[in-house]
């Protein structure tokens, strides 16, 4: 794989796959960049450039814990710029590394000329998920056949109650469609997740997000946010909040998509993504 050496020393690696000019990838976890694969066929568009985050892939565990904070890994995504020797950079983040491409924009403006946020992490903005929006968005799916039990455990979790077996149960929320290929995407997570990363991402001062929203009040990079309708994780009602933070916005709800909407629909994941990037 190759590789790229950060500001403090770090060697850490990314994956190529596709034909046309450089797409940066910041992935959600922090986990393994596999997870996106080619994003639905986005490849044939776009060279995508997949960053392993710290911890993750083919990039090694720091041995200080605080490099995982996301401010931190911030400064890799400029590193891994100056790497591919690109005055600006088309940026997309995915889930929790939409986190690390909002304070991306708004701490290096001049290096960004587009940023798509798919199924966006939104605590970097400061904006709230509440568990009225997430019973909202499971609703959505009353009538399958897994929605009973999975509801049930999504109540669990909103009440504190929860224990780990409970977060595999409403796996079926973050897909469009539970079928086989939901099923072996959402078995992979564990292997390619690193839990001390996802635990040190957001530690004390990883977040400000009130520098953060002063910041982008005035970028003017074209700004794509895609939501999933069904997306329990970061719900519309929510994404939208975020997509109004960015005065060149342009916000898509995709119809029937959860977490991974290139998995749910990928004609329509990548049609909306490559003409925005376009």
């Amino acid at each position: 794989m190759p590789a790229f050496t950060t500001n403090d020393g770090a060697r850490l690696a990314y994956r190529e796959t596709g034909d046309g000019p450089p797409l940066v990838c910041v992935p959600g976890g922090p986990q393994d960049s596999r997870y996106l694969s080619d994003l639905g066929g986005l490849a044939a568009h776009r060279r995508l450039i997949l960053l392993d985050l710290r911890g993750t892939g083919g990039s090694p565990a720091p041995d200080d814990p605080a490099a995982y904070r996301c401010d931190r890994l911030v400064d890799d995504v400029e590193a891994l710029r100056a790497h591919l020797g690109l005055e600006r950079l088309d940026l997309l983040g995915h889930s929790a590394g939409a986190n690390i491409a909002a304070q991306y924009a708004a701490r290096h403006p001049e290096r960004l000329a587009r940023l798509a946020l798919i199924t966006p992490s939104t605590r970097a903005l400061g904006v709230d998920v509440t568990a009225d929006d997430r019973r909202a968005t499971a609703r959505l799916r009353r009538g399958e056949p897994w929605f009973d039990e999975a509801f049930a455990a999504l109540e669990a979790i909103v009440a504190g109650t929860a224990g780990g077996d409970l977060f595999h149960a409403i796996a079926p929320f973050f897909y469009g469609r539970w079928d086989e290929t939901a099923r072996a995407h959402h078995a992979a997570e564990d292997e390619q997740t690193n839990k001390d990363a996802a635990q040190g991402f957001g530690a004390d001062g990883a977040f400000d997000p009130a520098a953060t929203r002063s910041a982008l009040a005035d970028l003017d990079a074209p700004v794509l946010v895609l939501a999933g309708e069904y997306d329990l994780n970061s719900p519309p009602r929510a994404v939208t909040e975020l997509a109004a933070l960015f005065p060149k916005s342009e916000l898509v709800v995709q119809p029937r998509a959860g977490h991974f909407p290139w998995l749910d629909d990928a004609d329509r994941f990548v049609t909306t993504t490559a003409t925005f990037l376009a």
